[in-house]
């Protein structure tokens, strides 16, 4: 029988020095994969809460206080204190959350707080064998197929910078919109999810009607909820349509908030946004952030973001007719020109933010 003789493709010796700072880095990375869990964890306890609640606290006071084993509260603490997630004082023993981390695991309105995001890797690292089965054959992975916890860190994730930008700075970016708002307008949220984004601008214009809408139906009924736990059921509803064929004509306002990069046909979809708005109304299409050209995107923001891309956000659009797999950093000159092959005559990127493009587009 013969065999295969397995061999290592001969490279160029490494620079050592280069070499101890890349593997620096490695250990960096590892070690933030690896603390990952550990707070994606924390948070389902409810550690940080409790933690944040007691102050300054040693293991044993704060197990008592969570309801926890004590030794492994022990490791869990030491490995946030490694990762300066939480701070230690070895005079007392106690560990304790500073501003700055509270504001990040605790407080659900700060702009810094970051908890959904480590939902989101937990759904990552979960479908990452679909994903891979996706890599050959060439297929798609829609939001539908996803873990759950990909939906509820969505939410989690982008609703501070929505609670935090929408109303006071994207909307008044946009020629007349807020006016139009506090007057009383229609508006569709499309691509809506948990209708973080719909409920938000729902209670900052009390005169304005709202419906969000979602292809998937578990998201539509979960934005429901939130609206009637809210009291906003009598002004916002949820439907189940795509952005391809959602109801209603005349409206004033159309968004989509983070979305228009997972579409199959984001071209099909803006014709049709063009279709049901008003003759002076507006499309209002958030974006994350990037240049144009990869290099450019190639820093802390990029990396998050074509990590994203590669696990989600194209895997979902290659799931839909026509696949256009725009990616997270399509770049504003591809996502302006999609907009614009839809026919609408006025497009321009209204506002940027480190996070985020933030785009107007008018029919007429």
């Amino acid at each position: 029988m013969q065999t295969v003789e397995s061999r290592t493709p001969a490279m160029t010796p490494p620079d050592p020095d280069k070499l101890d700072r890349f593997v620096g880095r490695m250990l960096g990375d590892i070690g933030a994969m690896m603390t990952g869990a550990l707070v994606a964890m924390g948070d389902r306890l409810g550690l940080y809460r409790v933690l944040a609640e007691a102050g300054p606290s040693t293991p044993a006071e704060l197990a008592k206080r969570a309801g926890v084993n004590e030794r492994y509260l022990r490791e869990w603490l030491s490995a946030q204190a490694a990762s300066g997630y939480v701070t230690y004082d070895p005079e007392t023993g106690a560990f304790a959350l500073d501003p700055e981390q509270a504001a990040v695991f605790v407080d659900e309105d700060s702009p810094a707080y970051m908890i959904g995001a480590f939902d989101i890797a937990t759904a990552v690292w979960n479908d990452e064998p679909r994903i891979r089965d996706a890599f050959r054959s060439g297929r798609g992975v829609g939001w539908h197929e996803r873990h759950p916890c990909l939906f509820c860190g969505t939410e989690r994730f982008f609703r501070p910078s929505y609670h935090h930008h929408l109303v006071p700075e994207w909307l008044p970016a946009l020629r007349g919109v807020t006016e139009k708002l506090k007057a009383g307008a229609r508006v569709a949220d499309v691509g809506c999810g948990h209708g973080a984004s719909t409920l938000i601008m729902a209670k900052a214009f009390p005169a304005s009607t709202f419906t969000g809408f979602d292809y998937h139906g578990g998201s539509v009924e979960a934005a429901a909820d939130m609206a009637r736990n809210a009291g906003l059921d009598g002004r916002v509803r949820f439907e189940k349509a795509s952005a391809k064929d959602f109801p209603g004509e005349n409206y004033d306002l159309v968004c989509f908030f983070d979305c228009l990069h997972d579409m199959g046909d984001p071209v099909g979809a803006a014709r049709h946004v063009r279709e049901v708005l008003a003759p002076d109304g507006t499309w209002l299409v958030v974006e994350p952030f990037a240049k144009d050209a990869l290099v450019e995107n190639l820093n802390p923001v990029g990396r998050v973001y074509y990590a994203a891309s590669t696990m989600i956000c194209t895997p979902a659009s290659l799931s839909q007719e026509v696949g256009a797999a725009l990616g997270a950093q399509a770049g504003p000159e591809r996502l302006l020109g999609v907009i614009r092959e839809a026919g609408f005559s006025q497009a321009r990127v209204a506002l940027e933010t480190p996070f985020n493009l933030v785009i107007e587009a008018k029919p007429h």
